[in-house]
């Protein structure tokens, strides 16, 4: 059994609207949810075996912070500029490339990419929000066996969401 988190960046700051897109910080809300969304995943038991992360300053902190919440080595974050902006199909090529050691991966980066692939993988969602985490499991032994037919939705949160 192979698990997927799929984790959109938290809210990011515009006060300098001149920064470079990929160099923008969290905002304060986003310091906010990033903390809160990490301890969702804790009281869900889970439990990474590696995070790969946008090399984004905005998905780099958020990956930063739920590390340290669920005691992941933030030493072990892989940082990768090809998440950026990243095609459902760059996004799944990364994830079918996984050491089949890890069983539980979380990937922090951005939409659109993450919308179409959770739409590609059978997930039914408008809009992944800031923060919003989208996690799907696969009946595989190997990560890259992994396809919409294998796929299974597992949960979809979101900061404003009620029922947590």
């Amino acid at each position: 059994m192979k698990k997927l988190v799929l984790i959109r960046h938290a809210k990011s700051s515009w006060d300098d609207p001149f920064l470079e897109d990929h160099r923008r910080p969290l905002a304060e809300r986003g310091y906010r949810d990033a903390p809160q969304m990490a301890q969702r995943l804790k009281r869900r038991d889970i439990e990474p075996d590696a995070i790969l992360s946008s090399h984004a300053e905005r998905a780099k902190a958020t990956a930063l912070i739920t590390a340290e919440i669920l005691h992941f080595p933030k030493e072990d974050i892989k940082l990768t500029e090809e998440l950026y902006h990243a095609s459902p199909n760059k996004i799944l090529e990364l994830v079918r490339e996984t050491k089949n050691k890890v069983d539980t991966l979380l990937i922090f980066g951005h939409n659109p990419g993450f919308n179409e692939l959770i739409d590609k993988l059978g997930g039914s969602i408008d809009n992944l929000p800031t923060s919003g985490q989208f996690g799907f499991k696969f009946d595989v032994d190997k990560w890259e066996e992994i396809s919409p037919k294998k796929a299974k939705v597992w949960f979809f949160d979101y900061p404003k969401k009620k029922d947590n």
